[in-house]
């Protein structure tokens, strides 16, 4: 199975995200038709060591999720979906301890993105979320790279081209 990497932008950090479609194909395809996306996060205090982006107006009305391998105690930077009856479709992002909860009680999520890069950022994120407030949100498709491992330059003529790092 091919592996996929999004983009995922939490305030002016860049992280890169593995779609889990071995773990949750159906929650996967939903997330993908909902790119490009923006939102905001918040510090989900209810749910321990974590971040919260309520998925809102670009869920459509009535739409839930099946369960798929779903979990409610994910490690860091295992991103959960849910979108079922208990409670509005939405993102749980880990940064540390975490039980995933809402107003209902516990939850459990499908598990659509991992992070495994750059954990001591999201960390850091995540503090400055629950202390300072709202956050933006940002999740796309990577850009592809061409076969040669080269990103082209925005504005150069073709075949001009840097290597991507």
């Amino acid at each position: 199975m091919e592996t996929t990497v999004l983009d995922l932008e939490i305030g002016t950090a860049r992280f890169s995200a593995t779609l889990r479609r071995d773990l949750a194909p159906c929650s996967c395809e939903r997330l993908l038709s909902m790119l490009p996306y923006r939102g905001t996060v918040i510090h989900a205090r209810w749910s321990g060591e974590a971040l919260w982006a309520p998925l809102g107006d670009a869920w459509p009305d009535g739409q839930c999720l099946a369960p798929e391998n779903a979990m409610s105690a994910p490690r860091a930077g295992e991103i959960l979906l849910y979108a079922g009856e208990a409670s509005e479709p939405e993102l749980l992002i880990p940064y540390g301890a975490a039980r995933f909860a809402g107003k209902a009680g516990a939850l459990e999520g499908n598990p659509v993105l991992t992070i495994a890069d750059l954990l001591p950022t999201l960390a850091e994120l995540g503090r400055t979320a629950l202390w300072k407030g709202a956050v933006d949100l940002k999740l796309d498709r990577r850009v592809s790279t061409h076969r040669s491992g080269r990103v082209p330059i925005a504005g150069a003529p073709p075949g001009r081209s840097r290597r991507r790092l």
